[in-house]
Protein backbone atom coordinates (compact mmCIF):
# COMPACT_ATOMS: atom_id res chain seq x y z
CA UNK A 1 0.00 0.00 0.00
CA UNK A 2 1.15 3.41 -0.89
CA UNK A 3 -0.05 6.71 0.92
CA UNK A 4 1.95 9.67 -0.87
CA UNK A 5 4.98 10.05 2.00
CA UNK A 6 4.81 6.87 3.66
CA UNK A 7 4.52 3.74 1.52
CA UNK A 8 4.45 -0.05 3.47
CA UNK A 9 3.80 -3.77 2.52
CA UNK A 10 3.39 -7.15 4.64
CA UNK A 11 4.98 -10.22 3.83
CA UNK A 12 5.61 -13.33 6.01
CA UNK A 13 5.55 -11.35 8.90
CA UNK A 14 7.19 -8.43 8.31
CA UNK A 15 5.86 -4.85 7.71
CA UNK A 16 8.29 -3.49 5.32
CA UNK A 17 7.48 0.57 6.02
CA UNK A 18 9.62 3.19 3.96
CA UNK A 19 9.64 7.10 4.11
CA UNK A 20 8.47 7.59 0.47
CA UNK A 21 10.07 11.48 -0.88
CA UNK A 22 12.43 9.75 -2.98
CA UNK A 23 12.79 13.20 -4.65
CA UNK A 24 13.17 15.20 -1.50
CA UNK A 25 15.89 12.47 -0.02
CA UNK A 26 12.92 11.45 2.32
CA UNK A 27 12.95 14.21 4.47
CA UNK A 28 10.15 14.50 6.94
CA UNK A 29 7.59 17.20 6.72
CA UNK A 30 4.32 17.50 8.27
CA UNK A 31 2.74 15.25 6.30
CA UNK A 32 4.58 12.52 6.17
CA UNK A 33 5.14 12.68 10.06
CA UNK A 34 1.35 12.63 10.68
CA UNK A 35 1.07 9.80 8.07
CA UNK A 36 3.83 7.73 9.70
CA UNK A 37 1.79 7.77 12.92
CA UNK A 38 -1.42 6.54 11.04
CA UNK A 39 0.90 3.51 9.34
CA UNK A 40 2.21 2.85 12.79
CA UNK A 41 -1.18 2.45 14.35
CA UNK A 42 -2.64 0.91 11.63
CA UNK A 43 0.15 -2.11 11.57
CA UNK A 44 0.88 -2.20 15.29
CA UNK A 45 -1.83 -5.10 16.67
CA UNK A 46 -2.12 -6.65 13.12
CA UNK A 47 -1.64 -10.24 13.81
CA UNK A 48 0.13 -10.90 10.24
CA UNK A 49 2.90 -8.69 11.90
CA UNK A 50 5.43 -9.87 14.22
CA UNK A 51 8.26 -7.11 12.90
CA UNK A 52 8.21 -3.97 11.82
CA UNK A 53 11.39 -2.50 9.50
CA UNK A 54 11.15 0.96 8.87
CA UNK A 55 13.90 1.56 5.68
CA UNK A 56 13.10 4.40 2.82
CA UNK A 57 12.32 4.39 -1.07
CA UNK A 58 15.21 5.88 -3.60
CA UNK A 59 19.11 6.83 -2.17
CA UNK A 60 18.19 7.77 1.40
CA UNK A 61 17.05 6.62 4.53
CA UNK A 62 16.10 10.52 5.65
CA UNK A 63 17.69 13.05 5.15
CA UNK A 64 16.23 15.22 7.86
CA UNK A 65 13.39 17.54 9.04
CA UNK A 66 12.11 19.60 5.30
CA UNK A 67 13.59 22.62 6.16
CA UNK A 68 11.04 24.20 3.78
CA UNK A 69 8.48 22.78 5.19
CA UNK A 70 9.10 21.81 8.77
CA UNK A 71 10.85 25.06 9.82
CA UNK A 72 10.62 28.10 7.51
CA UNK A 73 6.90 27.19 6.58
CA UNK A 74 5.66 26.15 10.26
CA UNK A 75 7.31 28.84 12.02
CA UNK A 76 5.75 31.63 10.12
CA UNK A 77 2.58 30.44 11.58
CA UNK A 78 3.36 31.17 14.67
CA UNK A 79 4.43 28.90 17.75
CA UNK A 80 1.44 27.27 17.64
CA UNK A 81 2.04 25.80 14.49
CA UNK A 82 5.47 24.95 15.63
CA UNK A 83 4.21 23.25 18.77
CA UNK A 84 2.08 20.91 16.67
CA UNK A 85 4.56 19.88 14.11
CA UNK A 86 6.97 18.75 16.91
CA UNK A 87 4.03 17.18 18.60
CA UNK A 88 3.75 15.08 15.50
CA UNK A 89 7.49 14.30 14.83
CA UNK A 90 8.28 13.57 18.22
CA UNK A 91 5.20 12.04 18.91
CA UNK A 92 5.71 9.28 16.45
CA UNK A 93 9.14 8.38 16.85
CA UNK A 94 8.17 7.86 21.08
CA UNK A 95 5.69 5.55 20.19
CA UNK A 96 8.23 3.56 17.96
CA UNK A 97 10.40 3.52 20.66
CA UNK A 98 7.54 1.87 22.79
CA UNK A 99 6.04 -0.20 19.90
CA UNK A 100 4.63 -3.32 20.64
CA UNK A 101 6.38 -5.17 17.97
CA UNK A 102 10.11 -5.13 17.55
CA UNK A 103 11.44 -3.11 15.46
CA UNK A 104 14.98 -2.58 12.79
CA UNK A 105 16.20 0.27 11.12
CA UNK A 106 17.23 -0.40 7.87
CA UNK A 107 19.18 2.27 6.46
CA UNK A 108 19.75 2.28 2.70
CA UNK A 109 21.18 5.65 2.45
CA UNK A 110 21.29 9.15 3.77
CA UNK A 111 20.95 9.51 7.08
CA UNK A 112 21.21 12.79 8.43
CA UNK A 113 20.07 15.28 11.36
CA UNK A 114 15.91 14.67 12.63
CA UNK A 115 16.63 11.19 10.84
CA UNK A 116 18.90 9.77 14.09
CA UNK A 117 15.16 10.45 16.03
CA UNK A 118 13.36 7.22 13.95
CA UNK A 119 17.37 5.73 13.97
CA UNK A 120 17.34 5.50 17.69
CA UNK A 121 13.46 4.90 18.32
CA UNK A 122 14.00 1.53 16.17
CA UNK A 123 15.50 -1.02 18.26
CA UNK A 124 17.55 -2.44 15.92
CA UNK A 125 19.90 -0.45 12.95
CA UNK A 126 21.59 -2.25 10.55
CA UNK A 127 22.86 0.16 7.55
CA UNK A 128 24.34 -0.33 3.88
CA UNK A 129 28.27 0.19 4.23
CA UNK A 130 27.33 2.91 2.18
CA UNK A 131 25.19 4.98 4.11
CA UNK A 132 25.85 8.32 5.26
CA UNK A 133 25.41 9.72 8.53
CA UNK A 134 25.76 13.38 9.87
CA UNK A 135 24.65 15.67 12.34
CA UNK A 136 24.43 18.75 9.75
CA UNK A 137 22.89 21.48 11.92
CA UNK A 138 26.07 22.98 12.95
CA UNK A 139 26.19 23.65 9.13
CA UNK A 140 23.43 25.71 9.37
CA UNK A 141 24.02 27.55 12.69
CA UNK A 142 21.74 25.28 15.25
CA UNK A 143 22.55 22.96 17.36
CA UNK A 144 21.69 19.26 17.47
CA UNK A 145 18.12 19.27 18.60
CA UNK A 146 14.79 16.95 18.49
CA UNK A 147 16.46 14.96 20.42
CA UNK A 148 19.31 14.17 18.41
CA UNK A 149 22.01 14.94 20.98
CA UNK A 150 20.70 12.50 23.33
CA UNK A 151 20.73 9.97 20.22
CA UNK A 152 24.39 10.20 20.06
CA UNK A 153 25.24 10.56 23.38
CA UNK A 154 23.41 7.33 24.56
CA UNK A 155 24.43 5.17 22.06
CA UNK A 156 27.97 6.91 20.72
CA UNK A 157 31.52 7.19 23.04
CA UNK A 158 31.71 10.39 24.02
CA UNK A 159 34.69 11.50 22.03
CA UNK A 160 32.94 10.60 18.80
CA UNK A 161 29.60 12.22 19.56
CA UNK A 162 31.48 15.43 20.69
CA UNK A 163 32.98 15.43 17.02
CA UNK A 164 30.25 13.91 15.47
CA UNK A 165 28.05 16.66 16.73
CA UNK A 166 31.32 19.68 16.32
CA UNK A 167 32.10 19.15 13.12
CA UNK A 168 29.41 17.95 11.06
CA UNK A 169 31.29 15.99 9.01
CA UNK A 170 29.70 12.91 7.11
CA UNK A 171 30.62 9.25 8.45
CA UNK A 172 29.91 5.61 6.14
CA UNK A 173 28.01 3.01 7.36
CA UNK A 174 30.76 1.01 8.44
CA UNK A 175 32.30 3.80 10.81
CA UNK A 176 28.71 4.37 12.66
CA UNK A 177 29.27 0.94 12.97
CA UNK A 178 32.23 1.17 14.67
CA UNK A 179 30.83 4.39 16.68
CA UNK A 180 27.79 2.05 17.79
CA UNK A 181 24.67 4.49 16.11
CA UNK A 182 24.27 1.23 14.42
CA UNK A 183 25.07 -2.47 15.24
CA UNK A 184 26.04 -3.51 12.35
CA UNK A 185 26.78 -2.19 8.76
CA UNK A 186 26.99 -4.44 5.61
CA UNK A 187 27.28 -3.79 1.42
CA UNK A 188 24.03 -2.26 -0.23
CA UNK A 189 23.23 -5.33 -2.17
CA UNK A 190 22.96 -7.16 0.80
CA UNK A 191 21.38 -5.17 3.20
CA UNK A 192 17.62 -6.54 2.72
CA UNK A 193 18.76 -10.33 2.77
CA UNK A 194 20.45 -9.57 6.05
CA UNK A 195 17.49 -7.69 7.65
CA UNK A 196 15.05 -10.28 6.81
CA UNK A 197 17.50 -12.99 8.09
CA UNK A 198 17.15 -10.58 11.36
CA UNK A 199 13.75 -9.82 11.33
CA UNK A 200 12.79 -14.04 10.54
CA UNK A 201 15.06 -14.60 14.09
CA UNK A 202 13.07 -12.14 15.75
CA UNK A 203 9.30 -13.77 14.42
CA UNK A 204 11.00 -16.95 16.23
CA UNK A 205 10.58 -15.66 19.48
CA UNK A 206 7.65 -15.18 22.00
CA UNK A 207 5.93 -11.57 21.44
CA UNK A 208 5.32 -11.38 24.79
CA UNK A 209 8.73 -11.73 25.75
CA UNK A 210 10.10 -9.56 22.44
CA UNK A 211 8.26 -6.33 24.52
CA UNK A 212 8.69 -7.03 27.86
CA UNK A 213 12.47 -7.42 26.82
CA UNK A 214 12.52 -4.54 24.34
CA UNK A 215 10.84 -2.20 27.32
CA UNK A 216 13.30 -3.32 29.82
CA UNK A 217 16.47 -2.51 27.99
CA UNK A 218 15.44 0.68 27.39
CA UNK A 219 13.65 1.73 31.18
CA UNK A 220 16.92 -0.12 33.12
CA UNK A 221 19.28 2.23 31.44
CA UNK A 222 18.59 4.96 34.10
CA UNK A 223 17.81 3.17 36.75
CA UNK A 224 19.98 2.41 39.75
CA UNK A 225 20.62 -1.38 40.23
CA UNK A 226 18.30 -2.02 42.91
CA UNK A 227 16.16 -0.26 40.98
CA UNK A 228 16.11 -2.44 38.12
CA UNK A 229 16.15 -4.95 39.93
CA UNK A 230 13.00 -4.36 41.39
CA UNK A 231 11.59 -3.16 37.94
CA UNK A 232 12.73 -6.60 36.29
CA UNK A 233 10.40 -8.97 38.62
CA UNK A 234 7.21 -7.08 38.06
CA UNK A 235 7.88 -6.83 34.58
CA UNK A 236 8.54 -10.76 34.56
CA UNK A 237 5.10 -11.15 36.46
CA UNK A 238 3.22 -9.03 33.95
CA UNK A 239 4.68 -10.66 30.96
CA UNK A 240 3.39 -13.74 32.71
CA UNK A 241 -0.05 -12.39 32.84
CA UNK A 242 -0.25 -11.92 29.40
CA UNK A 243 1.11 -15.02 28.31
CA UNK A 244 2.60 -17.52 30.44
CA UNK A 245 2.06 -20.58 28.35
CA UNK A 246 5.57 -19.34 26.08
CA UNK A 247 7.83 -19.76 30.31
CA UNK A 248 6.07 -22.97 30.89
CA UNK A 249 5.92 -24.37 27.23
CA UNK A 250 9.87 -23.81 27.17
CA UNK A 251 10.84 -25.00 30.10
CA UNK A 252 8.50 -28.19 28.70
CA UNK A 253 10.40 -28.58 25.90
CA UNK A 254 13.87 -28.41 27.91
CA UNK A 255 13.45 -30.30 30.52
CA UNK A 256 10.85 -33.02 29.69
CA UNK A 257 11.27 -33.42 25.65
CA UNK A 258 14.77 -32.41 26.03
CA UNK A 259 14.08 -31.23 22.34
CA UNK A 260 15.98 -27.75 22.79
CA UNK A 261 18.91 -25.85 24.30
CA UNK A 262 18.06 -22.13 25.13
CA UNK A 263 21.44 -21.06 24.45
CA UNK A 264 20.93 -22.26 21.00
CA UNK A 265 17.87 -21.57 19.47
CA UNK A 266 14.14 -20.64 20.65
CA UNK A 267 11.69 -23.14 21.70
CA UNK A 268 9.11 -24.54 19.53
CA UNK A 269 6.18 -22.12 19.27
CA UNK A 270 2.79 -23.51 18.61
Amino acid sequence: MTADTVAYHVADGIAWVRFNRPEKRNCMNPALNRRMMEVLDELEFRDDVGVLVLSGEGSAWSAGMDLKEYFRETEAKGLGAVRQSQRESYGWWRALRWYQKPTIAMVNGWCFGGGYGPLYACDLAIAAEEAKFALSEINWGILPGGGATKVVVDLMPLRDAMYHALTGELIDGKKAAEWRLVNEAVPLDQLQDRVTQVARMLLEKNPAALKATKDAVRRVKEMTYDNAEDYLVRAQEAANFHDNTGRKEGIRQFIDEKSYKPGLGAYRRG
